[in-house]
């Protein structure tokens, strides 16, 4: 089961994570996921948010599927996107050889390292032959509650030993970058992107 505390942090606070990161430039990063995939992909994003990679994803020629655990949040990126964001936990990914691409930008993070595994499997087995998976974690080893939500933090190695464990995924690509929001630029990202 996904962490209440961080469902309950996402859903009272949902208006203030929404204004704080819908307007964020994450194009760079966007444009390297996109680079590996071909015009009008199907794209499941994995953790929504605000809606703000859906948008530009969609706007980029993308079929996209969008799924949040937080309910308030889903409503707030259905209205920004103009497509309609699912509830849904992680747990919950049935799909199977569905996507083409899944992007997981700083959600599955919020997973205890005892369920991360298995969502990882599901998002697997959700992916085509040849997929890939974005996913971000906060640079460190750190598990547990920060400020509300819970947070499993990655650095290359512990990602390295990770993926071995889950077998079939390929890290294609990584990389250190800063926070974008402002203000909070001294914060480290592990970026990664997998090849099923």
């Amino acid at each position: 089961m996904q962490d209440l505390n961080t469902l309950k942090y996402y859903n009272n606070k949902a208006e203030q994570f929404y204004d704080s990161t819908v307007s964020v430039n994450f194009e760079d990063t966007q444009n390297i996921f996109l680079s590996k995939l071909a015009k009008g992909s199907a794209i499941l994003d994995f953790g929504c948010g605000s809606g703000r990679d859906t948008k530009y994803f969609l706007s980029q020629g993308h079929h996209v599927e969008a799924i949040d655990g937080s309910l308030e949040l889903c409503k707030l990126a259905s209205q920004y996107t103009g497509t309609k964001a699912r509830h849904m936990l992680f747990w919950e990914l049935s799909a199977i050889h569905k996507y083409d691409g899944i992007w997981a930008c700083a959600s599955i993070l919020h997973l205890p390292w005892s369920e991360l595994a298995d969502v990882m499997r599901k998002m697997q087995a959700a992916l085509k032959a040849n997929g890939i998976i974005y996913t971000s974690f906060k640079y460190g080893t750190f598990s547990g509650e920060r400020n509300g939500r819970y947070f499993t933090d990655m650095t290359e190695a512990r990602f390295a030993g990770f993926i071995e464990e889950i077998g079939g995924l390929q890290i294609e690509e990584q990389w250190i970058s800063a926070d974008v929001r402002p203000g909070r630029g001294e914060e480290q990202w592990l970026n990664i992107i997998l090849r099923k």
